[in-house]
């Protein structure tokens, strides 16, 4: 049965310093991928992107201002208004943590403003992308359309953050229409993949290995596919590693150069005070289009020698040599530039070496063909030309020797593009882009396991003794029923089956489950709870109070029977492991129920710290599940004898 087609297919990157939003009209019979580029305040000029950026006047909860609207000058300088930007990479409590300590005044005081800062930027890009498209519809109106709503992600964001996310954007508006719906598409660096091998796919041969670095202004995320499918107009990719980031940006060297002219202007301040504060004014500078131009022209052909920057307020007549002001103008050495962004691009090397080694270790004597720059800072002339001299000629990594460093089409909109993109292939052929994703952790639910005097996992455990049938079990082992860096189909769910006693007359309708995740790979992951890098994710509940009781398998009826009387109830939960997300499903009896969401979800704070690997592989007995997963490319291998899970 055919996908019905929506209306209209809107892809939305959400960065640390501008965000992107793409669409393809399905209405007017348009498979065309556009974005938009009249935002307010450039209602004159095209703009790829709009300022991630608010305004808000001091002590109130609503913004004055936001994107291009928040960079006038009357906007940035006031003194009565509280000027909000780079604080995407907040939503994580590590990161808005770090932040904290290091910058306790100008940072974020919560959480809760973050979530704040989220919601009203999102709300205000809303009603933007209604006033723009809803008058792009074709004989509907916006409110009764159907509108697919696709965000991207960072790969540093675990689930918990990334149903944060989901939460936030949908209470800014997105998905509250009847026929509107949100979902959260690929991954930064996924996304940034799939554009570029939709719209560069002739530089690509049957099994090329990519190597795409989407490098934007506050994170870099990593992605290792290969092609298939060349000789047909559907090309595909499948991911040969677990995708990975870090905080990486050109957002980094804008605070790295604002820190540089500030330390030079309180050397003038204590001279010859300034109209404004050392922090203000080398704020400003760094804000000011004479810095950014410069910053993304640095490395091209036009690349001056020295450069200057106006100081905001400054007499035009100033001169202080020593710290390099002549008539209100701090000057700046090309080299000066470079150190800033030499910093950013040997942490980026370093990430890249790091995901060539993983591949060296992981598939021996496989080729990488092609690193694909996507992002802000991979659109920069002199990041370019550093990979390039880098990597080219393999960077000292075998598997690396005839690596090509290639740039993606429109790379600012790569990942924005990519999310519309892949969409309308999979409306077009039934089939998406990325046929095949690495789960980028373990997942498993704590059980009971049938107790063993012989088994060395089972000594010192806690144990239950079950009134239904008189057994023994030790308690808080994990089934883990997919594990990190296994591939998964992104179409088909993993199918994990449980089995409940109920006694006769009792009204329980609903399961709880605890899933578990873990970072760690596969040989170190734990099998009991307590050891190990283990934490419990979220906890589920499966509410079967629209299953047909009828079908409930009744044990121990007859009188002669040993044992006591009891129902088992056998279901299915489905687990969809997404780029970055995990959703679940209740089925019963070969039928989805769906009622007012039969799972609830909890979700659980993410761990602070993430716990190191142990030096040794746990040692294993028995490993659970009991059955093959479906969904699952290849069946789950299993060690010593299988056994029944049981919740």
């Amino acid at each position: 049965m055919d996908e019905k087609r929506p209306d209209l297919v809107v892809g939305i990157d959400f960065g640390m310093t501008a965000t992107g939003v793409s669409y393809a009209n399905l209405s007017i019979g348009s498979e065309s991928v556009r974005w938009i580029q009249k935002w307010p305040g450039r209602s004159q000029a095209n703009e790829n992107k709009v300022p991630t950026v608010l305004v808000y006047p001091n002590h109130q909860q609503k913004p004055s201002s936001w994107g291009f609207l928040s960079e006038t000058i009357a906007e940035q300088n006031a003194a009565d208004k509280d000027y909000k930007d780079w604080f995407k990479t907040f939503l994580d409590p590590a990161r808005l943590g770090e932040k904290q300590a290091e910058d306790p005044v100008y940072s974020p005081r919560s959480l809760e403003e973050v979530e704040r800062l989220y919601e009203d930027y999102h709300r205000l890009l809303y009603k933007h992308i209604e006033f723009k498209l809803s008058s792009e519809l074709s004989g509907v109106p916006w409110h009764s359309a159907s509108v697919e709503f696709i965000f991207s992600v960072p790969t540093t964001w675990p689930p918990q953050i990334v149903e944060k996310y989901r939460e936030i954007v949908q209470r800014a508006g997105f998905a509250q229409c009847r026929n509107h719906t949100l979902s959260i598409g690929l991954t930064e660096a996924e996304a940034a993949a799939v554009h570029t091998s939709l719209e560069a796919s002739g530089i690509f041969q049957e099994k090329d290995i990519l190597l795409v670095c989407d490098a934007g202004g506050g994170t870099t995320d990593l992605s290792v596919l290969e092609v298939s499918d060349t000789s047909t107009n559907a090309l595909s990719l499948q991911q040969l590693d677990v995708v990975f980031g870090a905080t990486i940006g050109s957002a980094a060297i804008d605070y790295d150069f604002e820190s540089f002219a500030r330390s030079r202007l309180e050397l003038a301040h204590l001279t010859t005070p300034l109209p404004m504060s050392p922090e203000q004014v080398a704020w400003e500078m760094m804000k000011s289009r004479d810095f950014q131009n410069t910053k993304c022209e640095h490395g091209g052909p036009d690349d001056a020698p020295i450069f200057s920057v106006p100081v905001p307020k400054l007499d035009p007549t100033y001169v202080n040599h020593t710290i390099n002001i002549e008539y209100g103008e701090m000057k700046f050495t090309r080299e000066e530039l470079r150190k800033l962004f030499d910093k950013q691009i040997q942490k980026l090397v370093g990430l890249v070496d790091t995901q060539l080694q993983n591949m060296q270790k992981k598939l021996p004597g496989q080729q990488v063909n092609h690193l694909i720059l996507a992002g802000g800072l991979g659109h920069s002339p002199y990041v370019q030309d550093r990979l390039r001299a880098r990597f080219v000629k393999g960077g000292g990594h075998a598997n690396a020797a005839n690596i090509q460093v290639r740039i993606a089409p429109d790379p600012q909109l790569a990942v924005c593009k990519g999310l519309v993109g892949d969409r309308l292939r999979r409306l077009k052929i039934g089939k998406p882009v990325l046929k095949y994703r690495c789960c980028r952790a373990s997942y498993g639910t704590i059980c009971k396991e049938l107790y063993n005097k012989d088994n060395p996992q089972h000594i010192g455990r806690s144990m239950y003794k079950d009134p239904m049938n008189g057994k023994l079990y030790v308690t808080l082992s994990i089934a883990w029923f997919i594990k990190k860096g296994r591939p998964v189909t992104t179409d088909e769910p993993i199918t994990h089956s449980f089995h409940r006693k109920m006694s006769p007359g009792d009204p329980r309708r609903a399961f709880p489950t605890s899933i578990v995740e873990s970072y760690a790979d596969e040989p170190f992951l734990p099998h009991h709870m307590g050891i190990g890098d283990a934490h419990i994710l979220c906890e589920i509940e499966s509410d079967l109070s629209t299953a047909d009781e009828s079908k409930f398998k009744e044990k121990n009826k007859r009188f002669w029977s040993i044992g006591k009387h009891y129902f088992k109830i056998d279901y299915e939960v489905k687990v969809l492991i997404g780029p970055a997300d995990v959703r679940f499903e209740l089925w019963f009896n070969g039928q989805k129920l769906s009622r007012d969401q039969p799972i609830k979800v909890e979700w659980q704070a993410p761990p602070a710290v993430e716990l190191p690997a142990p030096t040794e592989p746990v040692s294993r007995v028995v490993e659970m599940p009991t059955s093959p997963m479906k969904g699952i490319n290849g069946p789950v291998e299993m060690n010593g004898s299988q056994q029944r899970l049981y919740g």
